[in-house]
């Protein structure tokens, strides 16, 4: 038998991104909500520009480097898309955490018929 094995995605929002409209359309965010998305796509933006820089640099710096410097380079790279990744899911989850409780179950509800994995957020210390 063979079974396939594979991690389910995590259900990102994409804050920052082309869809801030949408996610404020979908979620119906209240002004408060607006301001938060606003302020946090425009931090995501300056964040990652700062690490888009460093890895034009990288690369023009290695442009003709030899295939083991270059191996190298190649890992220093992707930490930086990591990093680039980790902004996004930060700014999400921020925005997951200003979320109703009606809105953050729609979020679940989405994510589970998309069949990912939604971003966990502890609202045991909010809730009274």
């Amino acid at each position: 038998m063979n079974f396939s094995i594979f991690a389910q995605q995590e259900c990102l929002l994409g804050v920052g991104g082309r869809d801030d409209g949408t996610i404020a359309e979908v979620f119906q965010l209240n002004e408060e909500q607006l301001e938060s998305l606003r302020n946090w796509s425009a931090e995501l933006k300056i964040r990652n520009e700062i690490l888009q820089n460093q890895a034009e640099y990288l690369l023009k710096k290695h442009e003709e480097s030899s295939p083991e410097e270059l191996m190298r380079v190649s890992m220093e790279y992707k930490g930086i898309l990591d990093s680039m990744k980790q902004n996004v899911r930060m700014m999400d989850k921020r925005l997951l955490s200003i979320l109703n409780p009606k809105q953050y179950e729609f979020y679940v509800e989405l994510c589970n018929k998309l069949t990912l994995r939604p971003i966990h957020i502890n609202r045991s210390v909010d809730e009274k």
